[in-house]
């Protein structure tokens, strides 16, 4: 049985963003003490399995979707991967400004999904 292009493009995205999510981010928890070449160079390598999920998605993605429409699909996943991160791992509150991006994204995702 063959996975659809659909969800094999956002089951990808989605992994590769938590890995871009924790490469970006994670080190202002976990490295803080250390200089910033250390952060960057294992942020690297951490992105370095973000980049093996993300270009066969975008492949595989672009079979069916337009450029703009994976780009607007990487955003709406970005932050449906973000706001977890910030809250559970990085221990920040919940903002209701991140209920307002999201609702920006769904408009994005409505007007270059429409057509």
């Amino acid at each position: 049985m063959q996975i659809p292009v659909s969800l094999q493009t956002v089951g990808l995205l989605a992994m590769s963003n938590v890995f871009m999510t924790v490469a970006w981010y994670g080190h202002l928890k976990n490295l803080a003490s250390k200089p910033w070449w250390i952060a960057a160079l294992i942020s690297w390598s951490i992105a370095l399995f973000e980049y093996l999920l993300q270009v066969p998605a975008n492949r595989i993605g672009y079979t069916e979707f337009s450029l703009a429409q994976l780009k607007i699909m990487q955003e709406a996943i970005t932050l449906s991967i973000f706001v977890p991160f910030a809250m559970l791992y990085m221990n920040e509150p919940f903002k209701l400004d991140y209920v307002w991006a999201a609702l920006c994204l769904v408009g994005a995702v409505y007007f270059i999904f429409r057509s």
